[in-house]
């Protein structure tokens, strides 16, 4: 036990006294958290550049451009005369959609002609198309309601039953789960959770990689030659207690860029225990398996970087393909972020997220049973000739 503690306040010196592991996993969470939280701070895009071709220019049109312009969330930009090239105009202005008034608009509303309007929506950046798109489908879709409604009006109907015919039945959509379509509460949040896993496997990657290149690991760990595990121990407890430190500095993010916390505070305080935990031991099992730290590094940085995309926090799962999924699902970032969202987003019930727990649990067993067998072999294959000259000439 006395030399377990040795090794580990070692450990914490290295830890510390390493210039670039300190850049890594204290400056690196809190610029990123501070970074991607003014990025995401409107959470919302508003003011989008949408173009309106007026063919027609009449008082209806007008009406019509005067009201897409009241819409916050989109800029209009008219034009009186169609310019020589739609497409040109829309990337000058980085114009999300463009709408066009056909010629006789307002004579053909007034004869029930039912003109067309054609509404081109951008996509080449889809998020800007789907906020733009939304305005712009409640904008005319309420001016189309109300010039229907009002031209019954003028045939003499009353307006009650004016509305009644123009809508037969009502829908309500009542959305569920961040219905401000906040896109702060719903990418900060899982963006500083991928942060947390890379510096993770960062540090990780250089733990006993770095120790087996300079040759340290022999004359260090000789009396620890048996125990396999603490050893890992030795090598994860100083990540797990920065990784404390990190995930408080998180929490005091969350008040300053004031992102809800999610629910079920303990729940979330183990459901992380368990992500680091699995994190860390995969980083270990990475470390032991590639003795070269800078290879440990690029092959764990392989395996965190497409992590958040295969998630299946923004595109589900079940649309990958089956050796897609099943990269997704040995990655610790996955279940987490699964049951993150249903904590912080829709704000369900704690059972919920068992499924997830029981998941990332699997993974801190078998990453920590793998990387404890990996450092059986590497000790017996480091220490079987723990007698001969070598070794004790190390040791000396």
């Amino acid at each position: 036990m006395k030399e377990f503690f040795r090794l580990l306040k070692r450990e914490f010196r290295l830890f510390i006294g390493n210039s670039t592991l300190r850049t890594v996993f204290f400056l690196a969470p809190v610029f990123y958290a501070t970074l991607l939280g003014f990025v995401y701070k409107s959470g919302k895009v508003e003011h989008t550049p949408v173009l309106v071709i007026d063919r027609d220019n009449t008082p209806l049109s007008s009406q019509l451009t005067d009201m897409l312009g009241d819409n916050k969330s989109i800029s209009i930009i008219k034009y009186a005369q169609e310019p020589l090239s739609i497409k040109d105009e829309v990337i000058r202005h980085e114009a999300a959609a463009v709408v066009i008034i056909p010629s006789r608009f307002e004579a053909d509303m007034l004869q029930k002609k039912y003109p067309e309007l054609n509404v081109y929506v951008n996509t080449g950046n889809v998020l800007t198309a789907n906020f733009a798109s939304k305005a712009l489908q409640l904008t005319i879709g309420t001016f189309s309601a109300g010039a229907s409604i009002k031209a019954l009006q003028k045939a003499g109907m009353p307006a009650t039953k004016a509305a009644t015919q123009y809508e037969p039945f009502k829908a309500n959509y009542i959305t569920l789960f961040n219905t401000t379509g906040n896109y702060l509460i719903f990418m900060w949040p899982a963006m500083l959770a991928v942060v947390l896993q890379q510096v993770i496997l960062l540090a990780m990657a250089v733990s006993f990689a770095t120790e087996f290149e300079r040759g340290s690991f022999v004359k260090e760990y000789l009396k620890m030659k048996r125990w396999a595990f603490p050893t890992m121990l030795i090598k994860v407890i100083p990540i797990w207690v920065f990784s404390i430190l990190i995930v408080g500095v998180y929490y005091f993010m969350h008040m300053i860029f004031r992102v809800p916390m999610p629910e079920g505070i303990f729940n979330f305080i183990l459901l992380t225990a368990v992500f680091v935990g699995s994190a860390s031991f995969l980083g270990v099992l990475i470390s032991i398996l590639i003795p070269d730290a800078l290879k440990a590094t690029q092959i764990l940085m392989v395996i965190a970087s497409p992590a958040f995309i295969i998630s299946g926090f923004t595109w589900p799962l079940s649309a990958m393909p089956a050796f897609v999924q099943f990269i997704a699902n040995i990655i610790p970032l996955t279940p987490f972020l699964q049951a993150f969202k249903i904590l912080l987003i829709q704000k369900g019930s704690v059972e919920l997220t068992f499924p997830f727990l029981k998941h990332l649990s699997i993974l801190l067993v078998i990453y920590a049973i793998l990387g404890w067998i990996a450092l059986k072999i590497k000790l017996w294959f480091i220490f079987r000739n723990t007698g001969s000259k070598e070794v004790v000439e190390v040791v000396e």
